[in-house]
């Protein structure tokens, strides 16, 4: 988890000194560190089910929980 806060934190040095190599190297740690922590990369679970990662609720089989939540979407 410190990878991840870092690389965020050197994302954003890098933007406001823009620094366009230095954000786009922080943006690659970023993405290992996420990979690391499996958020991204294929699927570490092997149930069969489907990976949703990156739908939006309201488009998967969670659709009628996410409308008992009342977000407006």
């Amino acid at each position: 988890m410190n990878a991840l806060m870092n690389a965020r934190r050197a994302v954003g040095r890098g933007l406001r000194a823009k620094d366009v190599a230095g954000t786009a190297d922080a943006r690659k740690a970023v993405d290992a560190a996420k990979v690391a922590l499996g958020e991204r990369g294929p699927p570490w679970w092997t149930d069969g089910a489907p990976d949703l990662n990156r739908h939006m609720a309201r488009n998967t089989p969670y659709c009628a929980w996410y409308e008992t939540l009342g977000v407006s979407a």
